[in-house]
């Protein structure tokens, strides 16, 4: 099953607390929270949710 990843946005002004991140089975083995962009803000203050 392709990795899912939950992702919060730490901008003080985005009223996002999260979003899920679904991959296929093509995704780089270094693609990472790094290299994404808040869908709502637009920040790269990101952090992923480790549960």
């Amino acid at each position: 099953m392709p990795k899912t990843m939950e992702v919060k946005c730490n901008d003080g002004d985005c009223e996002l607390d999260m979003f899920e991140n679904h991959y296929t089975y093509d995704v780089a083995d270094d693609h990472g929270v790094d290299d994404l962009h808040c869908p709502l803000c637009g920040g790269s203050e990101l952090e992923e949710i480790v549960v």
